[in-house]
């Protein structure tokens, strides 16, 4: 297995590299609720776009309150990557991390 990371096991025994949530790009999530569904953790909450987005990006107008969704305790996740299986934009970032 990779030297120095997180190392998980199945319930067969095999082992296998977690991928933690590192980042969600605000830019590009459309606020669909899939990833918060599916994550069997408290991981992320839905907020407003905010002033993370391109003010040249003419699409949303300045009135709208577009919701998106954010990392809200990053460390409560697991490695699953389930959120990134579901998302239709490809909006979450996964890393192996060190133990």
């Amino acid at each position: 297995m990779t030297e120095g990371v997180i190392v998980g096991r199945t319930r067969g025994g095999e082992e296998w590299v977690p991928e933690f949530v590192t980042e969600l790009n605000a830019s590009t999530c459309i606020g669909c609720g899939r990833c918060y569904k599916v994550c069997p953790r408290d991981v992320f909450e839905l907020v407003e776009r905010g002033e993370e987005v391109d003010d040249d990006d003419d699409f949303y107008d300045d009135d709208d309150e577009m919701m998106v969704m954010s990392i809200k305790d990053a460390m409560d996740c697991i490695g699953c990557k389930s959120c990134a299986a579901v998302c239709p934009k490809n909006c979450h970032t996964h890393e192996a991390l060190a133990g």
